[in-house]
């Protein structure tokens, strides 16, 4: 039987998911997608996950928070930019530079910055440093982008922070060829919000590259560099190393630069960079890396070479090669962050590492939302992404038939995805979130057909409806006969799948 709650084909809570979307049509479809889920599903979700909050439950807050995002709404998307950090370091500038005020440290790469930054922000937490971190995409609700200490901002922290600032970006918008996009003003949010706090230390996540990025009004003591693959190719650069060179911006004079494993283009300019503004560089596989690694229940029991040593016995409790490479990566930043290597010749405490990486989560990468049959989401969402995926899907997970659910955005490489995918999806079933940038599902099929064949592709536009297909097809071979799903393509579609499924 199917573990989606059951309905009435005819009067489903499928229907009251659309009217809701479709009376949201005056702001951004992909906040008012997330919150129709959260209204039609709420009764019928599972316990709340403690790191992704749902809609306030106080109706006065919600509606204050529904306001605020339908303001921010009305900005420039995250997909339209000006390469530019002009306006953003105007708003610093009339807030009183808030993100001067405390030591950060930032993140950039294709993929793994999410997971990366959440490993750091557990480990300088664990250490008794009050953290801020902003992160994006959100998955499902716009509040999980700033953290303190390790958890999303309340909803009403959250419509407070945007109240301060605003009367400043009006002011900055209205000096500015163009207004404050909707990324601009969450990140003067971040920064003011960890003033506010205050942080001993804030760990950020760039949007899109890395020098025009709007997070790089920090001068970062430490700058993280995770693997850098084709993605945003149009904006970024054709190459590796011409995606780098955007990249590399975020490395400032003086800053301590922590590689992770890269193309050979990619590194020569990331190189290149620290030499030239006399950065210190620590490479993956050279000063830091995985000295051992072996799967365990949940997770993964690593062996980690950090700038000052050995860390053994360190139980990470997520899926995947890529993710004991992150947490190799985070280890080695964090060490960086309080000198090890260069001022201080000890390790870290290593029994506060165990604690720190035993405690990290990552929502919607590699996470099991049902059993019987198992459901995972993973936001996979380019070919770098899916390929990484798709090694710790057969690694972690001992399925006998896995089925798959993709939903992509039109503008990602989807061949390059769905080819990564091919391999190890016996049956696909199509399909495409309520934002505007998802590709439509006939045309994702048409190039599904051509990379798995017509009897493997079935087409659901539906996003629920595929859910069904999915779970279905997966039960096909019995209860006990291993079979799986695997949502994928997009962090909407992978939001969305989760909240269909009862979490959040």
């Amino acid at each position: 039987m199917s573990d989606l709650p059951p309905h009435d084909p005819h009067e489903s809570f499928d229907d009251n998911f659309d009217e809701i979307v479709e009376a949201e049509t005056d702001r951004d479809p992909d906040l008012a997608v997330i919150e129709a889920g959260s209204r039609t599903l709420r009764t019928q979700g599972g316990p709340q996950q403690g790191d992704v909050p749902g809609r306030p439950e106080d109706p006065e807050v919600d509606r204050a928070l529904r306001e605020v995002e339908a303001e921010l709404a009305t900005r420039w998307g995250e997909t339209k930019l000006e390469p530019s950090v002009t306006r953003i370091a105007a708003l610093m500038d009339v807030l009183g530079d808030p993100q001067r005020s405390y030591p950060s440290i930032h993140i950039t790469g294709t993929n793994g910055k999410t997971s990366t930054a959440r490993m750091i922000e557990a480990l300088l937490g664990a250490f008794d440093l009050r953290t801020g971190r902003y992160t994006s995409p959100h998955v499902q609700s716009i509040t999980e982008r700033i953290s303190l200490d390790g958890a999303p901002i309340s909803a009403e922290r959250f419509i407070e922070t945007y109240q301060d600032i605003k009367p400043y970006v009006e002011m900055v918008d209205s000096r500015q060829e163009y207004r404050l996009s909707f990324f601009e003003v969450l990140t003067g949010m971040a920064y003011a919000a960890f003033a506010d706090a205050p942080v001993d230390v804030a760990v950020v996540e760039v949007g899109m590259g890395g020098s025009w990025d709007a997070t790089n009004v920090i001068d970062a003591d430490v700058a993280v560099v995770t693997p850098i693959d084709l993605d945003h190719t149009d904006r970024l650069g054709e190459t590796t190393a011409q995606i780098a060179g955007e990249k590399s911006g975020i490395i400032k004079q003086d800053a301590t630069v922590i590689l992770a494993q890269q193309p050979v283009d990619a590194a020569q300019v990331l190189l290149k960079k620290a030499v030239e503004v006399d950065a210190t560089v620590a490479r993956e596989g050279l000063e830091f890396g995985v000295v051992a690694r072996q799967v365990a229940v949940g997770g993964q029991l690593l062996t980690l070479r950090g700038l000052g040593g050995e860390y053994d016995e360190v139980y990470l409790p997520l899926h995947g090669p890529y993710q004991a490479h992150n947490a190799a990566v985070a280890l080695a930043a964090v060490e960086a962050f309080f000198g090890v290597g260069s001022q201080r010749p000890e390790s870290l405490d290593i029994d506060t590492v165990r604690k720190a990486f035993a405690a990290v989560s990552s929502p919607g990468r590699l996470e099991v939302v049902r059993r019987s049959p198992t459901v995972v989401l993973d936001a996979a969402h380019n070919p770098a992404g899916a390929r990484a995926t798709a090694e710790a899907v057969g690694e972690a997970f001992d399925f006998s038939r896995l089925i798959g659910v993709v939903g992509a955005s039109g503008d990602k490489n989807v061949r390059g995805l769905l080819e990564a995918f091919e391999p190890i999806f016996a049956e696909v079933v199509i399909t495409q979130n309520s934002s505007q940038r998802a590709m439509d599902a006939d045309e994702l099929a048409a190039i599904a057909v051509e990379v798995f064949g017509e009897d493997r592709v079935q087409v659901e536009p539906r996003l629920p409806d595929a859910l069904e297909a999915a779970i279905t097809l997966a039960e096909e071979e019995g209860e006990f006969a291993g079979g799986g799903v695997l949502i994928t393509g997009s962090v909407i579609t992978v939001g969305e799948a989760r909240l269909l499924l009862g979490r959040g």
